[in-house]
């Protein structure tokens, strides 16, 4: 079987290996770990889902200053307007996880979600980002023809074949191909008719979507060393899409609390849960997700969940307590390591792999 470390997608991308840094909105002071990513030879990729026109503008800012390499930004590429049915009974089951936190309660009137969609966009067409990457979507038509323009990249999360197909029809260079097994936020497009996303596990996803599309594909869920690269290669992907592996590496601007919780975590400790954010994502199973479960109450749609429990994931934080903060994690946490630097992991990575097959 003839696989290649040097693949398609690194002529794309303009890369030395096939390992792409998950954009992981959300935590901060990422910039050191992108730009890390890519001066090893992968492709960083920073998550400015949540961030406002001005952070985005910075930390790209901050990266270029660090890099002088490919990197990526990824958005989200709908994020519809807040909705506020059931808000009465989610916020009353919020409220004695607040007063356990000293987090002043909150009303329907209090709660609004920014989107800064269009001006993240923007900046990243002004700063000629090298590869835009999305999730919950794709690019409409209209903006897509605006980022080819300029000879930008385009990179879509997808969660099965049908959503592949779309982001290729839609004109996109490279998908990620999402495993069940991945942390954070589910990529499926449409969580209307199922709460808990698309779940298909990584090695049954990648080679079905490899099958029906023509573009590069990279393997995403589970993949944290050598021998899940060489795996991802041998079912057709061109690389593979890490973000557990990297949020405990030195770069890391992850919570240490977080990072305690990912070294002390097993292959059994994470759960989907859309609790947080009312979307579908993989995470460490704490007292807030235990809570929601036993509470039986049906939490608010994206994003409006996510803006109202955002005091109390910030709280949890400040307080060094992880049972109320959002810790998002795959299902190979076994095969972390602590504090390594991010190029030492990709070295390890390809090494890993060459070691198993000759590349």
């Amino acid at each position: 079987m003839a696989i290649q470390l040097n693949s398609k997608l690194c002529q794309i991308f303009n890369i030395r290996y096939p390992i792409v840094l998950s954009g992981m909105a959300g935590i901060p002071n990422m910039a050191p770990l992108v730009a890390a990513v890519s001066n090893a030879g992968g492709l960083g990729t920073l998550g400015a889902a949540y961030m406002t026109p001005q952070e985005l503008r910075d930390a790209i800012h901050e990266i270029k200053k660090r890099t002088n390499a490919a990197f990526a930004v990824n958005i989200f590429a709908h994020v519809g307007p807040d909705h506020y049915t059931n808000f009465d009974a989610v916020n009353e089951e919020l409220n004695p996880i607040r007063e356990n936190l000293g987090v002043k309660k909150r009303t329907q009137d209090e709660i609004r979600t920014s989107n800064h969609f269009e001006e993240q966009l923007g900046i990243l067409l002004e700063e000629k980002v090298p590869i835009v990457s999305t999730t919950f979507g794709l690019l409409s038509e209209h903006h897509m023809q605006k980022v080819k323009s300029l000879g930008i990249k385009i990179m879509s999360k997808v969660t099965t074949v049908e959503e592949a197909v779309q982001a290729e029809k839609r004109g996109c260079d490279v998908i990620v191909a999402q495993g069940s097994e991945a942390g954070g936020h589910r990529g499926t497009f449409d969580v209307s008719s199922r709460p808990s996303g698309a779940n298909i596990g990584t090695m049954a996803l990648v080679p079905q979507v490899v099958d029906h599309i023509h573009i590069p594909v990279i393997a995403a869920g589970g993949i944290m060393d050598g021998r899940g690269l060489v795996a991802s290669l041998a079912l057709g992907a061109q690389g593979v899409q890490m973000g557990t592996r990297f949020l405990t590496s030195a770069e890391s601007g992850a919570h240490e609390v977080y990072k305690r919780a990912l070294l002390d975590s097993t292959e059994e400790s994470t759960v989907i849960t859309n609790a947080f954010s009312g979307r579908p994502a993989r995470g460490i199973k704490n007292d807030f997700i235990q809570h929601w479960e036993a509470s039986l109450t049906k939490p608010l749609t994206f994003p409006t969940q996510n803006t109202l429990t955002r005091e109390i994931r910030n709280a949890s934080a400040k307080q060094n307590n992880p049972e109320y903060m959002a810790l998002w994690a795959g299902q190979g946490t076994r095969m972390l390591t602590d504090n390594h630097a991010a190029g030492d992991i990709i070295d390890q990575i390809v090494e890993e792999a060459r070691g198993i097959i000759p590349l």
